[in-house]
């Protein structure tokens, strides 16, 4: 099991969270909740996680040992059209938009996100009819532009605010920056850097 960025993960051990968390953490995450997996790096080989609270403005960074995971859940998985369809905000705009996509062969692998992406796995109550969908694309070779501009034009006509991500070896993306510029601010997990060459190493 080897976390990726915005994995959601589960712990089979309450007490699992390290790091300096804030009060709130104590009241309202638990273990029947997912984390979202952060991009950063640990020397002891600790996962960086996101806790989130019922409110925008509570987000906390901690961090899991690998052993403690029971279960693990991609963006991918909660893209599939049956787990769109399952799901008791089907009516909202965001998973609207979800099916639309879904229902569009790509030549990619792409996922959800953001608080779509935690309420479809949790059916917590963390979006509504203005909620943005975040998207993400997965991209272990570089794209074929005319795919690309095919996605960004469907994504813009979307019944919501919609943003792409695509996810390189190397780091992750903005969509519509990388056809706009040609360049990107790539978020790696040493941290962000500007580069037009986004499935490359850094030199």
């Amino acid at each position: 099991m080897s976390p990726r960025p915005h994995d959601l993960i589960w712990l089979n051990d309450v007490n699992a969270l390290q790091g300096d968390l804030p009060a709130w953490v104590s009241s309202q995450w638990r273990i029947s909740l997912p984390l979202v997996v952060r991009r950063d790096t640990h020397p002891q080989g600790l996962i960086a996680v996101g806790v989130r609270g019922m409110r925008r403005d509570q987000r906390a960074a901690a961090w899991v040992a690998p052993d403690v995971i029971r279960r693990l859940l991609t963006p991918e998985a909660l893209a599939d059209t049956a787990t769109l369809l399952r799901s008791p905000f089907v009516s909202q705009p965001p998973l609207q938009a979800a099916m639309l996509l879904a229902q569009q062969p790509w030549p990619w692998q792409w996922g959800i996100t953001g608080s779509c992406g935690y309420a479809l796995a949790t059916e917590v109550p963390v979006i509504h009819g203005d909620s943005d969908l975040d998207l993400l694309i997965r991209a272990a070779q570089p794209l074929a532009e005319e795919e690309m501009m095919r996605w960004s034009r469907m994504v813009a006509g979307l019944p919501c605010r919609a943003d792409s991500q695509v996810e390189t070896p190397y780091g992750a993306f903005a969509l519509n920056e990388w056809l706009r510029d040609g360049r990107v601010m790539l978020k790696t997990s040493q941290g962000p850097r500007v580069t037009r060459h986004p499935w490359q190493e850094a030199e």
